[in-house]
């Protein structure tokens, strides 16, 4: 269905992955139960928390998740490209399905 849209619950842990990243899809999400911050990858950040209003993120968008609890999150995910990217240690890489490589 990833071609047409998909829907996940997610759970984020309390912490951060290392790693800024795009994503495959544009998404809408609801914070269920616990609160993030967002950081961008030009430094901008912004605090989210359970609530009815949903939270946008564009495929484009560079970013990591802080969780400063364990947090629980609705998402609906657009249609899905092949690739993605992270920027890890000053480096872009772009990854595709099953977190490949592809450089």
């Amino acid at each position: 269905w990833k071609m047409f849209f998909s829907i996940a619950l997610l759970h984020f842990n309390k912490g951060s992955r290392e790693a800024y990243h795009s994503h495959a899809f544009n998404a809408l999400s609801w914070f269920i139960k616990g609160r993030v911050t967002e950081e961008k990858l030009n430094g901008d950040y912004k605090e989210y928390a359970a609530s009815f209003k949903p939270k946008y993120t564009p495929k484009d968008n560079f970013h990591k998740i802080f969780a400063h609890t364990n947090t629980w999150c609705l998402t609906l995910r657009g249609p899905w490209e092949n690739t993605w990217q992270e920027f890890k240690n000053n480096k872009y890489i772009t990854l595709t399905h099953g977190r490949k490589v592809i450089q």
